[in-house]
This record gives C-alpha cells, structure tokens and sequence, in this order.
C-alpha cells in the first residue's frame, strides 16, 4: 500500500458526483467517497450497488452520480453479481480481448439489511470463491429506506418500527451480528471494520488495502443514520468518534489470517456515552431501565476482551 498523505488523498477527483438525494448528516455518502478516494489515479473501477438508501437516492435512470461503471442490482445478490463481472473481466483479459495495461478494480457497496440479512448468501459465496473484489458494508443498523425496521446490525434494545419501544417492550431483545468476524471465518485475505472520523486516515487506508489486495475484501463501515438514529445531523462525526472510543465500535482489520488491533482508546468511555447521543436509546436513560444499560454494557465488554484476545494471539 503506498504512502498515507493526507493533503494528496483528499485533493482527488471526487467519483461519486453531488446532486444525489441522501439525507443531510447520512453516513453513507461520506464512507462512499472515502472508499471510492482510495482507487489510484487511471485506474477504473466496476460499482455494484444491492439496493437501499445509497441506491434509491444516488442512482435514477439515466442519471446517475456514480462516475464509475455502475451496476443496480437487487437487495439479495451485490456479491454474485460482482463476482460474475469481475470473472468475466478475468477471463476476456486471459483472451486478449481487453487491453493488457489496463487495471480495473471491482467494489459492491450494500446497507445492513442488503449485507448482513438478505445479501448475505451470495456475499458468503463471493468471499469463499475468493474473487479478486471488496464489498463494502455501509452499516446504519437497520432497513433504512423501508422504514426503519430492525435487522441483525441493529443493536440491542434500539427502538425501530418493527421493535418499538412501548408499555409492553424495551426494543430489540437481541444482540447485534458481528458480520466482520463472521467474514474473518471464510479465510479471506482481508477484512477491516472502520468508520468515518478525525481525518479520515483509517478508512483511506484499509480502502486502499482492500482495493490493491489480491482476492475477496470486506471492509464494514460504520455509517450513521440521522432518521433512523435520530440524531441532529451536524454530530455525525461525534456519533463516529463516540463508537470507537467507546469500543461499541473497535477500529480493527485481520490481514491474511492475522488480527489487528488499529485503535485502543486511552481511556475507555462508558457506552452511555454513545447511546444518550440518540433518541433510538432515550428510553434506557428512564430510572427503572438501569438494568438495560448495565446488560448492554456488559455485552460491549464481552466482544471487546473477545477482540483484544484475538489480536494478541
């Protein structure tokens, strides 16, 4: 992976162009044009895209804000798509039918609900065929653009429409999936969690590394939501920086095998923290829910000694 400069990496074209209709303070956008910054200069890049908020809002025919070749494909199959285009890349270019010098990178972006629900069967099959691509999870913790309805990115006892908070139920009784282990499973050569925050170094760089590594790439991004979050949309970066240094979301990445840890808070924050920032968790602050906050911060230990041991093997 070449160098990290900042002012350099920030100065490149932009490949995702504005005019699109993503809500103000969406985190989507912001890990889209992150990602897309990494490709090198000259190089072009094949875009699929499942559907769901980034596809809906970016992406209406015949226009377009994608710079890049663009793919719509459906909710369930952005990894079996971009892996029959990425084959097919290989096999016309093994024919002598593409031009030998050219680079051609292959990127599927999915939501939650695309990735770690409906998607998932083709993205696990991507990932163990070990196509040379990266899909990239922009992870707002639940189906967004149908209506705010709980998935399995969505964290315990967030309040959703399909989970509402009420007399009769506290949120979502389960814990949330933790897609990236579950990736780091299928022996790919990388996979990375990050999110968008500071200046931007650790997306940049693990989007560089998942795009210039040979084989499958994951990388799941962190990507708050103001609607579904309910949050005032000029603190997103606040939300980013409050995940990571409470360790709900630990900035890590497991390169061939091996697991790193990227970030480890000097002194880490009580997840109350993170969650009083959201009106999806206001009801965990009443008097007689301290229990709900006591578990969920149990839950956040247990995954981040869990993470600490794997990174010190």
């Amino acid at each position: 992976m070449s160098g990290y400069n900042f002012k350099e990496v920030m100065s490149k074209p932009e490949r995702l162009a504005p005019g699109h209709r993503m809500c103000a303070g969406c985190g989507a956008t912001i890990a889209v044009r992150a990602v897309l910054r990494a490709l090198h200069e000259g190089d072009h890049a094949v875009i699929g895209n499942a559907t769901g908020c980034l596809e809906v809002s970016s992406f209406m025919y015949p226009y377009t804000s994608w710079e890049d070749s663009y793919i719509h494909n459906a909710f369930e199959n952005a990894g079996s798509t971009l892996s029959g285009v990425e084959a097919a890349y290989r096999a016309l270019k093994k024919r002598g039918k593409l031009p030998k010098d050219e680079t051609c990178k292959f990127i599927a972006f999915g939501g939650d609900g695309g990735t770690y629900d409906i998607g998932f069967q083709s993205l696990s099959g991507a990932m163990e065929r070990n196509h040379d691509m990266v899909y990239v999870c922009y992870d707002n913790g639940a189906y967004m653009n149908t209506g705010i309805q709980r998935s399995s990115a969505t964290p315990m006892y967030a309040d959703t429409t399909t989970t509402p908070v009420g007399s009769h139920s506290n949120g979502k009784m389960q814990n949330r999936k933790d897609l990236a282990s579950i990736i780091a499973d299928h022996d790919v050569p990388y996979v990375a969690q990050t999110t968008t925050l500071g200046n931007f170094s650790d997306i940049h760089k693990k989007s560089e590394k998942a795009i210039y590594t040979e084989g499958a790439a994951f990388l799941n991004v962190l990507t708050p939501c103001p609607r579904g979050w309910r949050y005032n949309t000029p603190e997103i970066m606040k939300i980013c920086k409050l995940a990571v240094e409470t360790c709900y979301w630990p900035l890590f990445e497991v390169d061939h095998g091996k697991w790193i840890l990227n970030y480890e808070p000097k002194k880490k924050l009580p997840i109350e923290d993170f969650l009083r920032e959201q009106g999806r968790f206001k009801h965990l602050f009443k008097k007689e829910n301290e229990d709900l906050l006591a578990q969920f911060q149990q839950e956040v230990d247990r995954r981040w000694e869990d993470l600490l041991y794997k990174c010190a093997r």
